[in-house]
Protein backbone atom coordinates (compact mmCIF):
# COMPACT_ATOMS: atom_id res chain seq x y z
CA UNK A 1 0.00 0.00 0.00
CA UNK A 2 1.36 3.40 -1.01
CA UNK A 3 2.01 6.07 1.60
CA UNK A 4 0.23 9.41 1.10
CA UNK A 5 2.32 11.90 -0.85
CA UNK A 6 3.65 14.62 1.45
CA UNK A 7 2.22 18.09 0.93
CA UNK A 8 4.25 20.00 3.52
CA UNK A 9 7.88 19.80 4.63
CA UNK A 10 10.33 21.12 7.19
CA UNK A 11 14.13 21.14 6.79
CA UNK A 12 16.25 21.29 9.95
CA UNK A 13 19.96 21.92 9.27
CA UNK A 14 22.77 21.39 11.74
CA UNK A 15 26.40 22.48 11.72
CA UNK A 16 28.32 24.45 9.14
CA UNK A 17 27.27 27.19 6.74
CA UNK A 18 27.52 24.75 3.85
CA UNK A 19 24.78 22.72 5.51
CA UNK A 20 22.67 25.88 5.69
CA UNK A 21 23.20 26.31 1.94
CA UNK A 22 22.38 22.63 1.27
CA UNK A 23 19.26 22.90 3.42
CA UNK A 24 18.05 25.92 1.45
CA UNK A 25 18.64 24.10 -1.82
CA UNK A 26 16.72 21.03 -0.63
CA UNK A 27 13.84 23.33 0.34
CA UNK A 28 13.89 24.84 -3.15
CA UNK A 29 13.84 21.34 -4.67
CA UNK A 30 10.78 20.39 -2.64
CA UNK A 31 9.01 23.68 -3.35
CA UNK A 32 9.60 23.11 -7.07
CA UNK A 33 7.72 19.80 -6.62
CA UNK A 34 4.73 21.68 -5.19
CA UNK A 35 5.33 21.05 -1.48
CA UNK A 36 4.89 23.89 1.01
CA UNK A 37 7.41 24.76 3.72
CA UNK A 38 6.17 24.91 7.32
CA UNK A 39 7.97 26.37 10.32
CA UNK A 40 7.88 23.33 12.63
CA UNK A 41 8.43 19.61 12.34
CA UNK A 42 5.16 18.90 14.13
CA UNK A 43 3.20 20.41 11.21
CA UNK A 44 5.16 18.71 8.41
CA UNK A 45 4.31 15.65 6.33
CA UNK A 46 8.03 15.34 5.50
CA UNK A 47 10.89 16.25 7.85
CA UNK A 48 14.44 16.50 6.51
CA UNK A 49 17.22 16.30 9.13
CA UNK A 50 20.25 17.78 7.39
CA UNK A 51 23.02 16.46 9.60
CA UNK A 52 26.59 17.38 10.50
CA UNK A 53 29.32 14.89 11.50
CA UNK A 54 31.80 17.37 12.98
CA UNK A 55 30.63 17.38 16.58
CA UNK A 56 31.10 14.59 19.12
CA UNK A 57 28.56 11.76 19.06
CA UNK A 58 26.88 13.31 16.02
CA UNK A 59 25.23 10.05 14.94
CA UNK A 60 23.75 9.40 18.40
CA UNK A 61 22.26 12.89 18.46
CA UNK A 62 20.61 12.23 15.10
CA UNK A 63 18.91 9.12 16.47
CA UNK A 64 17.66 11.19 19.40
CA UNK A 65 16.24 13.78 16.98
CA UNK A 66 14.52 11.01 15.03
CA UNK A 67 12.90 9.70 18.20
CA UNK A 68 11.55 13.15 19.05
CA UNK A 69 9.64 13.24 15.76
CA UNK A 70 7.22 10.57 16.98
CA UNK A 71 3.84 12.19 17.62
CA UNK A 72 1.36 11.75 20.44
CA UNK A 73 -0.76 9.29 18.43
CA UNK A 74 2.29 7.10 17.76
CA UNK A 75 2.68 8.19 14.14
CA UNK A 76 5.66 9.89 12.52
CA UNK A 77 6.05 12.12 9.48
CA UNK A 78 8.00 10.87 6.49
CA UNK A 79 11.60 11.26 7.68
CA UNK A 80 14.65 11.93 5.50
CA UNK A 81 18.14 11.96 7.01
CA UNK A 82 20.52 13.96 4.83
CA UNK A 83 24.04 15.36 5.14
CA UNK A 84 27.28 13.98 6.49
CA UNK A 85 25.88 11.59 9.09
CA UNK A 86 23.71 10.10 6.35
CA UNK A 87 26.83 9.62 4.22
CA UNK A 88 28.79 8.03 7.07
CA UNK A 89 26.01 5.77 8.41
CA UNK A 90 24.15 4.91 5.19
CA UNK A 91 21.71 2.00 5.39
CA UNK A 92 22.56 1.54 9.10
CA UNK A 93 20.25 4.48 9.87
CA UNK A 94 16.94 2.83 8.87
CA UNK A 95 18.12 -0.41 10.48
CA UNK A 96 18.55 1.38 13.80
CA UNK A 97 15.63 3.76 13.30
CA UNK A 98 12.85 2.02 11.32
CA UNK A 99 10.81 5.24 11.17
CA UNK A 100 13.37 6.73 8.73
CA UNK A 101 12.16 6.54 5.13
CA UNK A 102 15.01 8.22 3.23
CA UNK A 103 18.79 8.46 3.64
CA UNK A 104 20.62 10.79 1.26
CA UNK A 105 24.24 11.93 1.30
CA UNK A 106 25.47 15.48 0.63
CA UNK A 107 26.48 14.68 -2.96
CA UNK A 108 23.13 13.13 -3.85
CA UNK A 109 20.51 15.45 -2.34
CA UNK A 110 19.47 16.66 -5.80
CA UNK A 111 17.66 13.29 -5.97
CA UNK A 112 15.55 14.04 -2.90
CA UNK A 113 12.23 14.40 -4.80
CA UNK A 114 12.84 11.05 -6.54
CA UNK A 115 13.67 9.43 -3.21
CA UNK A 116 10.46 10.81 -1.69
CA UNK A 117 8.48 9.21 -4.51
CA UNK A 118 10.43 5.97 -4.14
CA UNK A 119 9.71 5.78 -0.41
CA UNK A 120 6.07 6.74 -0.93
CA UNK A 121 5.37 4.13 -3.62
CA UNK A 122 7.14 1.41 -1.69
CA UNK A 123 4.54 1.54 1.04
CA UNK A 124 5.07 0.54 4.68
CA UNK A 125 8.66 -0.41 5.50
CA UNK A 126 10.13 0.91 2.25
CA UNK A 127 13.50 2.63 2.40
CA UNK A 128 15.15 4.90 -0.17
CA UNK A 129 18.91 5.24 0.30
CA UNK A 130 21.39 7.15 -1.89
CA UNK A 131 24.88 7.87 -0.57
CA UNK A 132 26.61 7.82 -3.95
CA UNK A 133 29.17 10.45 -4.92
CA UNK A 134 28.38 10.77 -8.63
CA UNK A 135 30.86 12.29 -11.05
CA UNK A 136 28.23 14.60 -12.55
CA UNK A 137 27.50 17.81 -10.70
CA UNK A 138 24.45 17.77 -8.46
CA UNK A 139 24.25 21.55 -8.95
CA UNK A 140 23.12 21.06 -12.58
CA UNK A 141 19.98 19.34 -11.28
CA UNK A 142 19.02 22.02 -8.77
CA UNK A 143 16.25 24.56 -9.48
CA UNK A 144 16.70 28.30 -9.97
CA UNK A 145 17.34 30.33 -6.85
CA UNK A 146 14.29 31.83 -5.18
CA UNK A 147 13.78 35.04 -3.25
CA UNK A 148 16.56 35.79 -0.77
CA UNK A 149 17.11 37.96 2.24
CA UNK A 150 19.89 40.56 2.08
CA UNK A 151 22.58 37.88 2.63
CA UNK A 152 23.05 34.54 0.89
CA UNK A 153 25.42 31.58 0.84
CA UNK A 154 26.84 30.24 -2.40
CA UNK A 155 28.77 26.96 -2.48
CA UNK A 156 31.66 27.18 -4.97
CA UNK A 157 33.83 24.25 -3.81
CA UNK A 158 33.22 20.98 -2.02
CA UNK A 159 35.32 18.26 -0.46
CA UNK A 160 38.88 18.20 0.81
CA UNK A 161 42.14 16.48 -0.15
CA UNK A 162 44.06 17.43 2.99
CA UNK A 163 43.15 14.39 5.15
CA UNK A 164 43.74 15.97 8.54
CA UNK A 165 43.93 13.03 10.94
CA UNK A 166 40.95 14.20 13.07
CA UNK A 167 38.57 15.06 10.22
CA UNK A 168 35.79 13.12 8.48
CA UNK A 169 35.20 15.58 5.61
CA UNK A 170 37.20 13.68 2.94
CA UNK A 171 35.13 10.59 3.73
CA UNK A 172 31.70 12.27 3.86
CA UNK A 173 32.09 15.01 1.23
CA UNK A 174 34.74 13.43 -1.02
CA UNK A 175 37.77 14.99 -2.68
CA UNK A 176 38.12 18.64 -3.67
CA UNK A 177 35.86 19.71 -6.52
CA UNK A 178 35.48 23.27 -7.84
CA UNK A 179 32.24 24.36 -9.45
CA UNK A 180 32.69 25.85 -12.95
CA UNK A 181 33.27 29.59 -13.27
CA UNK A 182 30.11 30.32 -15.25
CA UNK A 183 27.89 28.24 -12.96
CA UNK A 184 29.07 30.25 -9.96
CA UNK A 185 28.68 33.60 -11.73
CA UNK A 186 25.20 32.68 -12.95
CA UNK A 187 24.06 31.60 -9.48
CA UNK A 188 25.49 34.78 -7.97
CA UNK A 189 23.52 36.85 -10.51
CA UNK A 190 20.37 34.92 -9.63
CA UNK A 191 20.92 35.54 -5.91
CA UNK A 192 21.37 39.28 -6.47
CA UNK A 193 18.28 39.38 -8.69
CA UNK A 194 16.42 37.60 -5.85
CA UNK A 195 17.40 40.29 -3.32
CA UNK A 196 20.85 39.41 -1.95
CA UNK A 197 23.25 42.31 -1.36
CA UNK A 198 25.93 40.18 0.30
CA UNK A 199 27.14 36.74 -0.80
CA UNK A 200 29.38 34.42 1.20
CA UNK A 201 31.29 31.95 -0.99
CA UNK A 202 31.46 28.54 0.69
CA UNK A 203 33.73 25.54 0.51
CA UNK A 204 35.31 23.00 2.81
CA UNK A 205 38.53 24.45 1.42
CA UNK A 206 37.16 27.44 -0.44
CA UNK A 207 40.47 29.11 -1.27
CA UNK A 208 41.47 26.02 -3.25
CA UNK A 209 38.77 26.93 -5.80
CA UNK A 210 40.06 27.05 -9.37
CA UNK A 211 38.37 27.37 -12.75
CA UNK A 212 38.58 28.78 -16.27
CA UNK A 213 36.94 32.14 -16.97
CA UNK A 214 35.09 33.13 -20.15
CA UNK A 215 38.41 33.65 -21.96
CA UNK A 216 39.76 30.25 -20.95
CA UNK A 217 42.21 31.69 -18.42
CA UNK A 218 42.77 29.70 -15.22
CA UNK A 219 41.60 31.71 -12.23
CA UNK A 220 41.80 31.20 -8.49
CA UNK A 221 39.36 32.46 -5.89
CA UNK A 222 40.80 35.98 -6.14
CA UNK A 223 39.93 36.15 -9.83
CA UNK A 224 36.42 34.85 -9.16
CA UNK A 225 35.92 37.50 -6.48
CA UNK A 226 37.01 40.22 -8.92
CA UNK A 227 34.41 38.99 -11.43
CA UNK A 228 31.64 38.92 -8.82
CA UNK A 229 32.63 42.43 -7.73
CA UNK A 230 31.47 43.64 -11.14
CA UNK A 231 27.90 42.38 -10.62
CA UNK A 232 25.51 45.36 -10.24
CA UNK A 233 23.75 45.24 -6.88
CA UNK A 234 26.28 43.00 -5.11
CA UNK A 235 27.69 45.21 -2.37
CA UNK A 236 29.55 42.70 -0.20
CA UNK A 237 31.53 39.50 -0.73
CA UNK A 238 32.84 37.11 1.91
CA UNK A 239 34.31 33.59 1.80
CA UNK A 240 34.88 30.70 4.21
CA UNK A 241 36.54 28.29 5.15
CA UNK A 242 40.15 28.52 4.00
CA UNK A 243 43.32 26.47 4.42
CA UNK A 244 46.61 28.27 5.19
CA UNK A 245 48.42 26.48 2.35
CA UNK A 246 46.04 27.86 -0.28
CA UNK A 247 46.28 31.62 0.38
CA UNK A 248 47.53 32.51 -3.10
CA UNK A 249 48.79 35.90 -4.20
CA UNK A 250 45.65 36.69 -6.24
CA UNK A 251 43.45 36.19 -3.19
CA UNK A 252 45.69 38.20 -0.87
CA UNK A 253 45.80 41.02 -3.43
CA UNK A 254 42.01 40.94 -3.76
CA UNK A 255 41.82 41.98 -0.10
CA UNK A 256 43.78 45.08 -1.07
CA UNK A 257 42.08 45.88 -4.38
CA UNK A 258 38.40 44.82 -4.15
CA UNK A 259 36.29 47.19 -2.06
CA UNK A 260 33.34 44.78 -1.87
CA UNK A 261 35.50 42.02 -0.35
CA UNK A 262 34.92 42.45 3.35
CA UNK A 263 37.90 42.77 5.73
CA UNK A 264 37.40 39.40 7.41
CA UNK A 265 39.39 36.17 7.10
CA UNK A 266 38.58 32.86 8.75
CA UNK A 267 41.86 30.93 8.53
CA UNK A 268 41.95 27.92 10.87
CA UNK A 269 45.30 27.01 12.41
CA UNK A 270 44.04 24.39 14.95
CA UNK A 271 47.17 24.42 17.16
CA UNK A 272 50.28 26.45 17.90
CA UNK A 273 52.72 23.56 18.18
CA UNK A 274 54.52 22.26 15.10
CA UNK A 275 54.68 18.81 16.67
CA UNK A 276 50.89 18.69 17.07
CA UNK A 277 50.30 20.22 13.63
CA UNK A 278 52.39 17.42 12.12
CA UNK A 279 50.40 14.80 14.06
CA UNK A 280 47.23 16.45 12.73
CA UNK A 281 48.63 16.29 9.17
CA UNK A 282 47.88 19.98 8.81
CA UNK A 283 50.71 20.47 6.24
CA UNK A 284 51.56 23.94 7.53
CA UNK A 285 53.79 25.13 10.36
CA UNK A 286 53.37 27.89 12.89
CA UNK A 287 55.88 29.97 10.95
CA UNK A 288 54.15 29.49 7.59
CA UNK A 289 50.76 30.28 9.17
CA UNK A 290 52.00 33.50 10.74
CA UNK A 291 53.59 34.45 7.43
CA UNK A 292 50.17 34.17 5.75
CA UNK A 293 48.58 36.32 8.46
CA UNK A 294 51.27 38.96 7.96
CA UNK A 295 50.76 38.93 4.16
CA UNK A 296 47.02 39.49 4.48
CA UNK A 297 47.44 42.22 7.08
CA UNK A 298 49.95 43.99 4.86
CA UNK A 299 47.34 43.96 2.07
CA UNK A 300 44.42 44.96 4.33
CA UNK A 301 45.61 46.39 7.68
CA UNK A 302 42.14 46.53 9.26
CA UNK A 303 41.28 42.90 8.50
CA UNK A 304 39.60 40.85 11.23
CA UNK A 305 41.18 37.43 11.75
CA UNK A 306 39.13 34.43 12.83
CA UNK A 307 40.36 30.90 13.51
CA UNK A 308 39.62 27.38 14.71
CA UNK A 309 41.40 25.63 17.58
CA UNK A 310 41.39 22.08 18.90
CA UNK A 311 42.72 21.49 22.42
CA UNK A 312 43.67 18.11 23.82
CA UNK A 313 44.65 16.45 20.53
CA UNK A 314 46.29 13.07 21.29
CA UNK A 315 49.77 13.62 22.67
CA UNK A 316 49.32 17.34 23.39
CA UNK A 317 51.52 18.37 26.33
CA UNK A 318 51.30 21.47 28.47
CA UNK A 319 54.24 22.83 26.48
CA UNK A 320 52.32 22.26 23.22
CA UNK A 321 49.28 24.03 24.66
CA UNK A 322 51.43 26.95 25.83
CA UNK A 323 52.59 27.29 22.22
CA UNK A 324 48.94 27.59 21.14
CA UNK A 325 48.36 30.37 23.68
CA UNK A 326 51.49 32.13 22.37
CA UNK A 327 50.22 31.95 18.79
CA UNK A 328 46.83 33.35 19.83
CA UNK A 329 48.55 36.23 21.62
CA UNK A 330 50.63 36.94 18.50
CA UNK A 331 47.71 36.90 16.04
CA UNK A 332 45.07 38.77 18.11
CA UNK A 333 41.80 37.31 16.87
CA UNK A 334 38.59 39.21 16.28
CA UNK A 335 36.68 35.98 16.89
CA UNK A 336 37.39 32.26 16.93
CA UNK A 337 35.92 28.80 17.42
CA UNK A 338 37.57 26.46 19.90
CA UNK A 339 36.76 22.85 20.81
CA UNK A 340 37.99 19.93 22.83
CA UNK A 341 39.31 17.11 20.67
CA UNK A 342 36.82 14.27 20.23
CA UNK A 343 37.54 11.14 18.19
CA UNK A 344 35.69 10.56 14.92
CA UNK A 345 35.23 6.89 13.97
CA UNK A 346 37.35 5.95 10.98
CA UNK A 347 39.87 8.79 11.36
CA UNK A 348 43.53 8.06 12.17
CA UNK A 349 43.51 10.22 15.31
CA UNK A 350 40.76 8.09 16.86
CA UNK A 351 43.20 5.18 17.32
CA UNK A 352 46.24 7.22 18.36
CA UNK A 353 47.74 6.56 21.76
CA UNK A 354 48.30 9.13 24.49
CA UNK A 355 44.73 10.44 24.49
CA UNK A 356 44.45 13.51 26.75
CA UNK A 357 42.35 13.22 29.91
CA UNK A 358 38.94 14.95 29.84
CA UNK A 359 39.69 17.14 32.87
CA UNK A 360 42.92 18.34 31.25
CA UNK A 361 41.06 19.24 28.05
CA UNK A 362 38.41 21.10 30.06
CA UNK A 363 41.06 23.18 31.82
CA UNK A 364 42.92 24.01 28.62
CA UNK A 365 39.75 24.95 26.77
CA UNK A 366 38.71 27.34 29.54
CA UNK A 367 42.13 29.02 29.49
CA UNK A 368 42.14 29.30 25.70
CA UNK A 369 38.60 30.67 25.54
CA UNK A 370 39.34 33.24 28.23
CA UNK A 371 42.12 34.64 26.03
CA UNK A 372 40.06 34.46 22.82
CA UNK A 373 37.06 36.13 24.49
CA UNK A 374 39.26 38.95 25.74
CA UNK A 375 40.66 39.47 22.25
CA UNK A 376 37.17 39.55 20.74
CA UNK A 377 36.04 42.09 23.35
CA UNK A 378 39.16 44.21 22.73
CA UNK A 379 38.54 44.11 18.98
CA UNK A 380 34.95 45.26 19.50
CA UNK A 381 36.03 48.01 21.90
CA UNK A 382 38.46 49.31 19.27
CA UNK A 383 35.46 50.13 17.02
CA UNK A 384 33.94 52.56 19.52
CA UNK A 385 33.46 55.99 17.99
CA UNK A 386 33.97 54.97 14.38
CA UNK A 387 31.48 55.39 11.55
CA UNK A 388 31.00 52.33 9.36
CA UNK A 389 28.47 50.74 7.04
CA UNK A 390 26.06 48.14 8.37
CA UNK A 391 23.92 45.82 6.26
CA UNK A 392 20.59 45.47 8.07
CA UNK A 393 19.61 41.79 8.11
CA UNK A 394 16.75 41.21 10.58
CA UNK A 395 14.58 42.53 13.37
CA UNK A 396 15.99 42.72 16.89
CA UNK A 397 14.38 41.37 20.04
CA UNK A 398 12.86 44.72 21.02
CA UNK A 399 10.34 46.75 19.08
CA UNK A 400 12.02 49.07 16.59
CA UNK A 401 15.39 47.33 16.81
CA UNK A 402 17.26 46.14 13.74
CA UNK A 403 20.38 43.95 13.62
CA UNK A 404 22.97 43.96 10.89
CA UNK A 405 26.60 43.14 10.26
CA UNK A 406 29.62 45.40 10.19
CA UNK A 407 32.32 44.86 7.55
CA UNK A 408 34.19 42.83 10.23
CA UNK A 409 31.22 40.47 10.73
CA UNK A 410 30.20 41.91 14.09
CA UNK A 411 26.51 42.05 14.93
CA UNK A 412 25.40 45.69 15.23
CA UNK A 413 22.15 46.63 16.99
CA UNK A 414 20.46 49.89 15.97
CA UNK A 415 17.30 51.52 17.30
CA UNK A 416 14.60 52.88 14.99
CA UNK A 417 16.42 51.00 12.28
CA UNK A 418 15.88 51.32 8.56
CA UNK A 419 14.36 48.62 6.40
CA UNK A 420 15.84 45.15 6.28
CA UNK A 421 18.23 45.03 3.33
CA UNK A 422 19.42 48.62 3.78
CA UNK A 423 23.14 49.40 3.78
CA UNK A 424 23.48 52.36 6.13
CA UNK A 425 26.13 54.51 7.78
CA UNK A 426 26.23 53.88 11.52
CA UNK A 427 28.17 55.48 14.38
CA UNK A 428 29.31 52.84 16.90
CA UNK A 429 28.29 54.07 20.37
CA UNK A 430 28.74 50.94 22.52
CA UNK A 431 30.71 47.71 22.35
CA UNK A 432 30.10 44.51 24.28
CA UNK A 433 31.82 41.13 24.18
CA UNK A 434 29.57 39.77 21.42
CA UNK A 435 28.01 42.75 19.62
CA UNK A 436 28.10 46.46 18.94
CA UNK A 437 25.44 49.15 19.33
CA UNK A 438 25.13 51.83 16.69
CA UNK A 439 23.23 54.99 15.88
CA UNK A 440 22.17 55.83 12.35
CA UNK A 441 24.53 58.57 11.14
CA UNK A 442 22.91 61.93 10.62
Amino acid sequence: MNKPAPKTFHVKSFGCQMNVYDGARMAELLEAEGLSAVTGAEEADLVVLNTCHIREKAAEKVYSDIGRLRRDDGSSPMIAVAGCVAQAEGAEIPRRAPSVDIVVGPQAYHRLPDLVREAQKGGHGARAVDTNMPAESKFDALPARRRQGPTAFLTVQEGCDKFCTYCVVPYTRGGEVSRPWQAVVDEAKALVDAGAREITLLGQNVNAWEGEDEAGRVQGLGGLIRALDRLPGLDRIRYTTSHPNDMRDDLVNAHKDVASLMPFLHLPVQAGSDRILKAMNRSHTVESYLRQIDRVRAARPDIAISGDFIVGFPGETEEDFAATLALVARVEHAQAFSFKYSPRPGTPAATMGDQVAAEVMDDRLQRLQALLNKQQHDFNQAKLGIRTQVLIERDGKKSGQRIGKSPWLQSVIVEDGPAIGSLVDVDIIAAGPNSLTGAIAS
